[in-house]
């Protein structure tokens, strides 16, 4: 049906499991993988990525103001050239998830073929790791970017954290890399957070090719499209063409310690949550244009306080019915915790609130 299906189990575990430690993630892999961080000036910890640690801390409940999502109203079509604009979050290898959810919106056949005719598709990054299949996910997405444009649409990706890792990973392996964080290499950062090896084995130089050529963020009908919830953008560049740009160079420069530190900058998270939060949006709304921001990277549970312990293992999960609106209307946060039990997003934007 599709390029890569079948390639993993078709249930996942309904748990927060999702997020432990892989087995293989304690085997020897070389003798420089992880060394513990350097504290940061005033022993604290610095506020991008550790390598000791998953990215994902669980917060306290409570901690951000929750904004209630009404049901989203039927959009009307475009018209015009373009028709309806449509965004999707992190997949994380649940082809099977990503099917269903592209299918229900009307966006791809029974067949997994594209049936949007001139309908926008934007993927939010973070195609791999966590979930089974994640080239698949990537082959998917090739394969309908070259079936939209066909039917006068387009779907497009964003460039995501973890197609930073798994570039890292396959590039630079077990090459020591410094940055503030401390001292790690890529190969041990990918199977900590989720690296699945079935991918690795099946990553060609296509994928390889496709994933250094994603933009970091782009402008659709007001919308500011970025992957991760941080202000970090603004190190590369003060618009959307320079901060693309400039990262696709630092890719093609193909040197260790830089990309490491682009990776850990994707990882920063959760900027526009509690009372900064609206500033912080409207720094990066300012700078690049738009009228708010449409993000992956942290999911909602996430967001909201809402997830519960690892330890769980009784089959609950946070349940997740849309994007979560907030910063005072200016932010939507598009990743559903497809990994945790929740729910992969797709939904056209404008959203009604």
């Amino acid at each position: 049906m599709t390029q890569g299906a079948g390639q993993g189990p078709d249930v996942r575990t309904a748990t927060l499991r999702d997020f432990r430690v892989p087995a293989y993630v304690h085997e020897t892999t070389g003798p420089a993988e992880v060394h513990p961080p350097a504290p940061a000036p005033g022993g604290l910890p610095d506020d991008g990525y550790t390598p000791t640690q998953r990215d994902l801390p669980v917060i306290n409940r409570g901690d951000t103001v929750q904004v209630q999502v009404m049901p989203d109203p039927p959009q009307p079509r475009p018209s015009g050239e373009h028709g309806p604009l449509f965004v999707v979050g992190d997949v994380h290898g649940y082809l099977n998830e990503l099917l269903a959810a592209l299918q229900e919106q009307g966006l791809i056949d029974a067949d997994g073929n594209w049936s949007a005719g001139n309908a926008r598709l934007w993927f939010l990054g973070d195609f791999t790791d966590r979930g089974p299949d994640g080239i698949g996910v990537i082959d998917l997405v090739m394969r309908l970017s070259a079936e939209a444009a066909a039917a006068g649409g387009y779907c497009k990706a964003l460039m995501g954290n973890h197609e930073l890792l798994l570039l890292g990973a396959k590039r630079f392996g077990d090459t020591p890399v410094n940055s503030g964080a401390g001292t790690a290499t890529f190969q041990a950062a990918w199977l900590l957070n989720g690296g699945q090896k079935t991918d690795m084995e099946r990553l060609e130089d296509h994928h390889l090719q496709w994933m250094a050529r994603l933009d970091a963020m782009e402008e659709a009908d007001g919308h500011l499209l970025v992957h991760s919830d941080t202000t970090a953008y603004l190190d590369y560049g003060d618009s959307i063409e320079a901060v693309n740009d400039t990262i696709r160079e630092t890719l093609t420069r193909n040197d260790a310690d830089e990309c490491w530190d682009l990776f850990r900058k994707f990882t920063k998270r959760f900027a526009f949550r509690d009372e900064s939060g609206p500033s912080a949006v409207r720094e990066l709304l300012d700078v690049y244009g738009g009228t708010r921001i449409v993000h992956g990277h942290s999911p909602i549970p996430y967001l909201l306080g809402d997830v519960g312990s690892e330890d769980e293992s009784d089959g609950g999960g946070p349940v997740i019915e849309g994007p979560h609106v907030y910063a005072d209307g200016l932010a939507i946060a598009m990743d559903g915790g497809v990994t945790m039990a929740g729910k992969l997003l797709v939904c056209q934007l404008p959203l009604g609130i």
